[in-house]
Parts: C-alpha cells; structure tokens; sequence
C-alpha cells in the first residue's frame, strides 16, 4: 500500500505532515463506568485509521501517532432517573 499523506493539527494549532499507517488488528473491548445514581455507562471505541506524525517523536524516540476513532455509548439508568418518572417515586 502506498502512503497516503494528509495534513493533521496539533495541539498549539500547528498543521504538520502526516501518514496514514493501515490499522492491521484491532481489539476494542467496552470500559463500563457505574456513576453513584445508579446509571451504568458503557463506552467503546471505533478505530477509524492510525496517522504517524512526520518527524515528531516522544521522549523515549517513538513516532508520534494520532489516532482517528469515533466513541459508541450506552447508558442503562434507575427507573427513576428516566423520562417519565413520576417524582413522588424519586429517591436521591
């Protein structure tokens, strides 16, 4: 595959030479947050493609890579957090 170059934003706003790097295997596995209300939120990433930052490197000589992903959530809450819910049912 040849390499397909692209432009990418940095934090401070500067615009740097990049390289989209083909995502060969990717595992996202769900993180499940439970909040003191009750509610169980469910968060999973969706790897879009990998960009390897040209001629950025971190402190240990690594490219810097960004990765474009989008975020799938769910949330499951107590019935009387949902829409609907009669007040004098609510409990805090």
């Amino acid at each position: 595959m040849a390499d397909k170059k692209t432009k990418v934003p940095m934090p401070g706003g500067k615009i740097v030479d990049a390289v989209e790097v083909e995502v060969s295997e990717s595992t996202e596995r769900w993180t499940e947050i439970k909040l003191s209300d009750g509610t169980a939120i469910r968060i999973k990433p969706v790897v879009l493609s990998a960009l390897r930052i040209e001629g950025e490197y971190d402190q240990e000589g690594n490219p810097v890579y960004q990765i474009k992903a989008n975020q799938v959530m769910t949330a499951s809450s107590p019935d009387h957090l949902k829409k609907g819910a009669s007040a004098s049912k609510a409990t805090h």
